[in-house]
């Protein structure tokens, strides 16, 4: 059974932490038990079905600026990771691959067969294992300053996976400090440098991770992807199976979470894909840019064709990637 709820901000903030709320158009947010577990997410619009995956410690608001957009042309689903926003925080599968489930198991229960994947950081991850595991189900793949294209990111997501993180998190996000951090973050994020152009969006996160439940699925994630080198999962070695399915890549030019560099790896993992970077946007091209953002997924929608998923062609693809040379990907600086 699926319940609703309508509210007209994002969830989990409160107003006295965001003097400036960002809220999208009044939307519902929706809440399904899979598997014992409560899945809380966005569904709007008609159309062609875009399923919206979200980054580490975010949820489905992060879309909040291009939902309504998107919601002209297609049926949206934007749900909030296990682990994340509204969902449930169990203890849990936290892998890559079990979230690839998880949103098998959603767009199964909601009644939808095929959809065009948009997945941002950790959500592109997600994207391209969803694509992997469930390429019947997979018309087209876009990544938004994805992982998975490359060893470098952040030395704070790095950070995470220390001894002691953990408990670290825990007294950043006490009550009284948290406030002060997140006040000076939104106001250096106003200053207009590029260097501070995502603090607003970190803010948020700091808010979120309050939730202990929160800080201890967020671990598990970041422990199941990263380690103190970087990022350990990879689509190098499948790249080559996006030969039977439209890519689109889109990058902040000033992204130092991931560096944007990682959409020339795009390029060279799969020369097929579209890649796009915008300008003045950071992590959060979406949320930065809006109107390019969804300007380019329309384009790049209305361009190409849904995979048409056939069995042989995957098996012939799979036969022949095993004899050929994953590309040599170079390694780049972290701001």
């Amino acid at each position: 059974m699926v319940e609703s709820l309508i509210v007209a901000q994002p969830a989990l903030r409160a107003p006295e932490e965001d003097p400036v709320p960002r809220a999208p158009k009044s939307h519902v947010v929706q809440f399904v038990d899979i598997h014992g577990h409560r899945r809380a997410f966005v569904k709007m619009g008609k159309g062609p079905a875009l399923l919206l995956l979200h980054g580490l410690a975010c949820d489905h608001t992060t879309w909040a600026p291009v939902l309504d957009k998107l919601a002209r042309r297609y049926t949206v689903i934007a749900p909030d990771l296990l682990g994340h926003g509204q969902s449930a925080k169990p203890r849990a599968d936290y892998s890559v691959g079990g979230y690839a489930n998880g949103m098998r198991d959603l767009l199964t229960v909601l009644g939808i067969d095929k959809v065009t994947v948009v997945g941002h950081s950790f959500g592109g991850g997600v994207a391209m294992q969803f694509a992997y595991q469930f390429p019947e189900r997979t018309e087209r793949l876009m990544l938004v300053g994805s992982g998975g294209l490359g060893s470098e990111v952040s030395p704070i997501i790095r950070a995470l996976t220390t001894p002691g993180a953990h408990q670290a998190l825990g007294v950043l996000t006490l009550p009284g400090l948290r406030h002060l951090e997140t006040a000076v973050m939104r106001a250096l994020s106003r200053t207009g440098s590029a260097t501070l152009h995502d603090l607003d969006e970190i803010a948020d996160i700091l808010n979120a991770l309050s939730d202990p439940e929160a800080r201890a699925a967020i671990r598990h994630v970041v422990r199941a992807v990263v380690d103190w080198k970087g990022q350990i999962v990879t689509m190098g070695d499948r790249a080559y199976l996006t030969e039977a399915m439209p890519m689109a890549v889109v990058w902040g030019r000033h992204d130092h979470v991931i560096p944007v560099q990682h959409a020339n790896n795009a390029a060279m993992l799969a020369p097929g894909a579209r890649v796009e970077v915008i300008p003045d946007a950071g992590h959060f091209p979406h949320k930065d840019a809006p109107e390019r953002f969804v300007k380019i997924l329309n384009e790049w929608v209305s361009q190409t064709k849904p995979a048409s998923y056939s069995r042989a062609r995957w098996r012939r693809l799979l036969s022949e990637g095993a004899s050929r040379p994953a590309p040599r990907l170079r390694a780049v600086e972290t701001a």
